[in-house]
């Protein structure tokens, strides 16, 4: 049986990064209260001095993004203007954009940069789109737990895209798949059968906010963590996942008793949080509240039992304490459940390369540009093939 506790341990920060989902299923036309004892003001002094991103800021648009979107506008058709849109994120020839996970940035920054996290292109591109006469919505979609490593911390991510309606108007129907045209940017997860729902601006950004927080929180600034994660709160009261993270600060700085109650606002708004779950269930076994935290642990293992990313962070966390052969054995209890995710293949590549078997480490890694759909995540692992083939070349010299 897999041992939550300690792999909660190992983990050491779990954090709720989004890049995308906004999962409440409490009752959004009904106006929650926040609990104000939960924030700890006076532990965080200065924070209120913190430059934080506006509304505004985030969503600006620079001189050539205004550009563009009028270059777009004078198409007439809905569809001629997405796909043009499109060509110019996507193609070598015009702006050609990148995915870059740990890019949280405004729009004229992912704009001039030409590369960013999927929730910074997403804002990039909801903007350009408004500008072009689009009609565009925030959508969140449903993926399963899905874990990103930086440094010695996970990051739980979640995404959102962007759905093209058709042009409302009251003198002509139009009809078309509106899931066909979707601006996506996360090139790593098969997101077509998930589930998708539509999502307000101000969830977007508690989103940007949050992500910020959990940035600042990984790069050691509490202070900085702590004004971003209040203000996503007060952006969306009802984001479990900014609840979360500031119950993950709070741990990290020493207030866990107050990191208790955050944890539980936070799996009250989002029963599914379950990292929320596993953070509280390490404090409840540290103040001696076995039973429920031992309760907690079932609940969530019965939850991820058949995720295969489950068992590709349990892979991911062998692989970074030079387990090796217990993290192969977990990335194939992941393939067997998803057979298709090219990061799980070369999770194994890079434990047969740490246990100098370069042999089966190429064949895994060809395994996984196989499986891959993603132009950017193949040059990738050309280039660790490359690496691997002049090892071998350099094992037959003499």
């Amino acid at each position: 049986m897999i041992n939550i506790k300690n792999l909660t341990v190992l983990v050491t920060l779990s954090f709720y990064l989004i890049a995308c989902q906004s999962n409440n299923s409490l009752d959004k036309s009904v106006t929650y209260t926040q609990p104000l004892h939960l924030f700890l003001d006076d532990k965080y002094i200065g924070f209120d001095l913190v430059k934080i991103e506006s509304s505004e800021e985030i969503f600006s648009l620079s001189h050539e993004m205004k550009v563009m979107a009028h270059k777009i506008s004078s198409e007439r058709d809905t569809r001629k203007k997405a796909n043009k849109l499109l060509r110019y994120f996507f193609s070598p020839e015009n702006i050609n954009l990148a995915y870059k996970s740990g890019a949280n940035v405004i729009a004229r920054e992912a704009f001039k940069n030409k590369e960013a996290n999927c929730l910074s292109l997403t804002i990039m591109a909801y903007s350009i789109a408004k500008e072009a006469k689009l009609n565009v919505d925030f959508q969140s979609v449903s993926i399963p737990e899905y874990w990103v490593r930086n440094g010695k911390s996970n990051m739980l991510t979640g995404h959102i895209n962007l759905s093209v309606l058709p042009e409302r108007s009251p003198h002509q129907m139009v009809f078309f798949d509106k899931a066909v045209l979707e601006i996506d940017f996360d090139p790593f997860v098969n997101k077509k059968s998930f589930p998708k729902h539509k999502i307000q601006k101000h969830n977007v950004l508690a989103m940007f906010y949050n992500n910020k927080g959990a940035n600042a929180m990984i790069e050691g600034d509490g202070l900085t963590a702590y004004a971003y994660f209040k203000k996503a709160i007060s952006t969306d009261p009802i984001f479990s996942a900014a609840w979360g993270n500031l119950g993950i600060l709070y741990r990290v700085y020493g207030f866990e008793q107050t990191a208790i109650e955050v944890y539980r606002y936070a799996i009250h708004l989002n029963p599914n949080n379950l990292t929320a779950m596993e953070n509280l269930s390490i404090l409840l076994h540290k103040y001696g509240q076995n039973d429920e935290a031992k309760k907690l642990e079932r609940h969530i293992l019965n939850k991820r039992v058949n995720n295969p990313y489950y068992y590709a962070l349990l892979g991911d966390e062998e692989f970074h304490t030079g387990q090796y052969i217990k993290a192969i054995n977990h990335f194939r209890k992941a393939i067997t459940l998803n057979s298709n995710i090219h990061e799980f293949y070369f999770g194994i590549a890079k434990a047969y390369y740490m246990l100098d078997d370069d042999e089966k480490a190429e064949y895994y890694l060809r395994k996984a540009m196989k499986k891959n759909r993603s132009t950017q995540a193949e040059q990738q692992y050309i280039a660790k093939l490359n690496a691997l083939k002049q090892i071998e070349l350099g094992n037959s010299l003499y």
